[in-house]
């Protein structure tokens, strides 16, 4: 009896190899057991193949013809934890396409076709860390569409032509901490539209065509310590703007912005680089695109005649005004005399006739 209650564990775990063995992966697909990895990228397969072994973790099914995931698609694939979608032909996602997956950390679905995420997208994936939907043809973000990822870190939805236009945008992702927004449409931010964004670290922000700052707008991000929107169509910024934001350490990047050189800009950064929780790491790079004779040349060569030029300027008009109404007042003083002397040369003559008569 004691022998066979000895001998169980090893029929077991013969039993487990056994049923594990007798797995094979798909055509055309290599599966490695000792690394639950399965890799059919570059395959031509235009749907999922159907013969995925159930242990595999993680399943590269890049750069094939794939265009639709439908729903519960992995379903016989609960222990995945990384999953590549890449460079496939999807376009449709369907609810609860990846609902099974309670393990995955890594999903990539990175130049698709996509253009909308349905409502379900997030259902199953509250163990989620890192999600690509970069170069893509999402244009705006649902919230619901993230709502269940309750443990998301990194979002890069890079290169898409997302207009980022709603008020909490990204729900409740408290977890993220990266996220890549970089090459988009995006023109202004609004108040509001990181609430929530407390744990982020980094924002990527570059090559939008953002004009405008409102007020308040960073004050969620607590944690930031990187924020780029270098190459966007900022003319000018306000010092409040980045002011609200209250942080320990924050490098901030501005280059490639056609900046309006003026006093104005110039106290602007004035103030920013004299708060020492700002890093200004590209300001040598800042250059001006107004007035039309600065054109081109560096914010750091011109910033402490700015505002000199402009006293000066005012000095002069002020000197102009000054000497204009004195000289009226001469002018007008000079007439006053000129018909005073008449009137008594009148006055004189005609006494002077009285007398004679």
């Amino acid at each position: 009896m004691h022998v066979l209650l000895l001998l169980l564990p090893l029929v077991m775990i013969v039993q487990s190899m056994s049923s594990i063995s007798n797995f094979t992966c798909p055509a055309n697909c290599t599966c490695q057991l000792e690394l639950k990895f399965a890799t059919c990228a570059s395959k031509n397969f235009a749907s999922l193949p159907t013969t995925i072994p159930s242990y595999i973790e993680h399943l590269n099914l890049s750069f094939n013809q794939l265009s639709f995931i439908q729903h519960r698609a992995f379903q016989t694939n609960r222990l995945l934890h990384t999953l590549l979608l890449n460079d496939n032909q999807i376009r449709t996602i369907a609810d609860g396409a990846f609902s099974p997956l309670e393990a995955l950390v890594k999903l990539d679905l990175s130049r698709n076709y996509i253009s909308t995420l349905p409502g379900g997208f997030s259902l199953g994936l509250g163990t989620l860390r890192d999600l690509s939907l970069a170069e893509n043809q999402l244009t705006g973000i649902n919230d619901n569409s993230f709502k269940n990822m309750d443990a998301l870190q990194k979002l890069n939805l890079r290169h898409n032509a997302i207009h980022l236009d709603k008020i909490r945008a990204f729900g409740s992702l408290s977890t993220l901490r990266r996220i890549y927004l970089d090459w988009n449409n995006i023109t202004i931010l609004s108040n509001g539209v990181f609430s929530m964004l407390r744990n982020l670290e980094e924002l990527r922000l570059e090559g939008n065509s953002i004009k405008c700052l409102e007020v308040g707008v960073f004050s969620p991000l607590t944690s930031l310590t990187m924020l780029d929107l270098a190459n966007n169509n900022m003319t000018t910024v306000y010092f409040k703007a980045f002011l609200s934001l209250q942080t320990h350490s924050t490098h901030i990047w501005l280059a490639g912005n056609p900046w309006t050189c003026d006093c104005d800009l110039q106290r602007v950064f004035g103030k920013l680089r004299s708060v020492h929780r700002f890093l200004l790491d590209d300001y040598e790079n800042l250059t001006c695109a107004k007035p039309e004779q600065l054109n081109g040349e560096p914010l750091t060569e011109v910033d402490t005649q700015l505002c000199f030029a402009e006293t000066v300027t005012v000095l002069i008009i002020t000197i102009t005004v000054l000497i204009t109404v004195v000289a009226a007042i001469v002018m007008a003083e000079k007439k006053r005399r000129k018909s005073s002397i008449g009137k008594h040369w009148t006055e004189a003559s005609d006494m002077s006739y009285d007398s004679q008569n």
